[in-house]
């Protein structure tokens, strides 16, 4: 559409309205430039993993972006399992055919290893909080297509011990940066934690996973989630067990949609340590 024109009376000339918008806007990027640049002078900015100067702030230097293994190429269609190649069309992966995950469709950014099991931990455990929009704009971008269906954002909650012993919930902080981001809503108390379990990490297989965490969450309150689309934010997808005791009880209150987007995942075959 053109620019609508507006004549100013005597002045013997006329200025469009974009062209006035233009004016004003220019300055103000100026401004938030050299603001920015002010800022990196003073605190240059570092990379999220090895603490190396880098050109942008909350990203990573060439070596470590090399040392990731961003999930970004085909996967199962249900819960993200990376395939070696595309088969085409809307394929599961073994586990999914031999076991129907509860979730809709689940996501992760990347590889669970060594290099990005360093960040996660940090995250978590080192109070690395500068770190959450580096990792909320990877979330971002891995799972723009599941942002835009879900109603409302929602973290996997801890059992509040856990919580005051920790002091925060990280995936409570990616899903505020996130809905932040995007505009979608963030309910951090609609999933509660009802009973304390021993870490998933303890656990010596798969279904001691899933008996770890039945019952372990209840919808606080139901009608809020009756046939809305939620999204799910957690650190790590390792079996699905987490994920899946969450969407049981969304899915018992009438949730229409249940979906996961994860920070990693691992990936069988792959070194890990969990």
């Amino acid at each position: 559409m053109a620019n609508s024109v507006t004549l100013r009376p005597g002045a013997g000339n006329f200025i469009s309205r974009g062209t006035a918008n233009l004016s004003t806007a220019v300055p103000v990027r100026m401004a938030a430039r050299l603001g920015r640049g002010a800022l990196d002078l003073l605190f240059p900015p570092l990379c999220a993993a090895c603490r190396t100067p880098v050109t942008d702030p909350h990203s990573l230097c060439a070596a470590c972006w090399r040392a990731i293994v961003f999930l970004d190429g085909p996967c199962c269609a249900s819960c993200g399992y990376p395939f070696d190649f595309d088969p085409g069309g809307e394929t599961l992966c073994g586990g999914c055919l031999a076991r129907p995950p509860i979730f809709d469709r689940a996501r992760a950014v990347m590889r669970y290893d060594d290099k990005s099991r360093d960040l996660v931990l940090a995250f978590k455990r080192a109070d690395r909080l500068d770190l959450v929009p580096a990792f909320a704009n990877w979330l971002g971008r891995v799972g723009r297509d599941l942002l835009q269906e879900a109603d409302v954002i929602v973290p996997v909650p801890l059992h509040r011990t856990r919580l005051w012993l920790r002091r925060f919930n990280q995936s409570a902080l990616l899903a505020r940066e996130l809905s932040r981001r995007t505009g979608r809503p963030t309910d951090p108390f609609l999933l509660e934690r009802v009973r304390r379990t021993p870490s998933q990490g303890e656990m010596p297989s798969a279904k001691a996973r899933r008996r770890n965490v039945l019952g372990a969450f209840r919808v606080a309150e139901r009608d809020t989630v009756r046939d809305k689309t939620v999204l799910l934010i957690d650190d790590v997808y390792t079996t699905g067990a987490t994920i899946e005791a969450c969407a049981r009880a969304l899915k018992r209150a009438k949730a229409a949609k249940v979906y996961a987007l994860t920070l990693a995942r691992v990936v069988r075959g792959a070194a890990s340590n969990i």
